[in-house]
């Protein structure tokens, strides 16, 4: 199983720069790289504080300046707010300005905020019909002329220039939950990104299984990848409390998540403050006893034991997902850990040996 790094600028008040940011997520980058670290991964998000991204593209490319071996990946850029000639275009630049490490995940996009400013309104919900356009289109561009006439999307002919170096094509990936992604993504040739969110391994589990079933629905087809993507964070074992923290800092996310998911406020300045932990009072998966269970926290020993299951799901990549409110010396340190104990122990040799 390969370990990735999912991760954004992020700002909870203005005590902290967005140079800072940046320079603070450079830095986890760098530290992924040298612990052997896949792929490095940012997403897309508009007017957020909490997650700062309004492009990949730019982090990725300065990025790839920084380091020489750790794939770079776009995920995920929402498919509604491109056109397909400039997601091809731009992802076949990063591939070359990378050398060829460039990954590009797809989504359809969740938040209605975002497309309340950027899509006039239009419901989240019909942002699949952009992705399942998208991707076949994208990878059409990437290999020459091509055409198209959809229903989201009139072009002439036109094609991908610069032309990317991975042939042949790059590794797309698709953010899926139900079925149908799962079977759309298979089916053409995509990777497989998924999140259990606050739910437990159980939700991991059923994942899998629809995964496996889009695979075997489509027996011409080689296995893709599957990756998991959940919030992590490592605490030393002698530190028995050590897991309260970040399952506050984590539940502070989600609430957060839910504030801006719900688009009832109008934020301020980029900010907006998480949905008050009272209105959760019947939902125990916010408790941070509860997300102690189901976040990917606890003692490297714990989390072994957890991604050994992952992994005999088949899951190949396990995205240790940063943003959690805590700072940036809290990651750092969760991030060192993990690369110090956790991850020798899926290379072949005990994780004591990293000490």
């Amino acid at each position: 199983m390969r370990f990735s790094l999912f991760v954004h600028m992020e700002r909870w008040d203005e005590s902290v720069s967005h140079r800072e940011c940046f320079e603070n997520l450079t830095e986890l980058a760098l530290i992924a790289e040298a612990g052997g670290f896949s792929t490095v991964w940012i997403g897309e998000h508009h007017s957020m504080e909490y997650t700062i991204s309004p492009s990949p593209m730019p982090q990725l490319a300065y990025l790839a300046a920084r380091t020489s071996t750790i794939r770079l990946g776009a995920g995920t850029i929402i498919a509604p707010f491109w056109n397909p000639i400039r997601v091809a275009g731009e992802t076949a630049l990063l591939d070359v300005i990378s050398n060829g490490r460039m990954e590009v995940g797809l989504a359809r996009g969740a938040y209605q905020f975002e497309f309340d400013r950027l899509m006039g309104g239009m419901s989240a919900v019909d942002g699949g019909k952009h992705l399942r356009e998208m991707v076949p289109a994208v990878r059409a561009l990437w290999e020459g002329d091509y055409a198209h006439d959809g229903e989201v999307w009139q072009f002439p002919t036109s094609t991908s220039v610069p032309k990317p170096l991975q042939k042949p094509t790059p590794p797309m990936w698709i953010a899926a939950r139900d079925i149908s992604s799962h079977e759309f993504a298979v089916a053409n040739g995509c990777n497989v990104m998924v999140t259990p969110l606050m739910k437990g391994d159980e939700e991991v589990e059923d994942l899998a299984r629809k995964f496996d079933t889009a695979v075997a629905n489509n027996p011409g087809i080689d296995r893709p990848d599957l990756m998991v993507l959940r919030h992590t964070h490592v605490h030393p074992a002698d530190e028995p409390e050590g897991w309260r923290r970040p399952a506050e800092g984590i539940q502070k996310f989600y609430r957060t998540f839910d504030a801006w998911f719900g688009n009832k406020t109008t934020p301020k300045n980029g900010f907006l403050e998480p949905s008050p932990a009272e209105k959760f009072a019947e939902r125990p998966e916010f408790t941070p006893e509860s997300l102690h269970k189901t976040a990917m926290i606890g003692t490297p020993e714990e989390i072994i034991e957890r991604l050994r299951h992952y992994e005999a799901l088949g899951v190949s990549e396990f995205s240790l997902w940063s943003d959690n409110s805590l700072t940036h010396e809290e990651k750092k340190r969760s991030l060192e850990l993990f690369i110090e104990h956790v991850v020798p122990a899926f290379q072949g040799q005990p994780a004591s040996a990293a000490h």
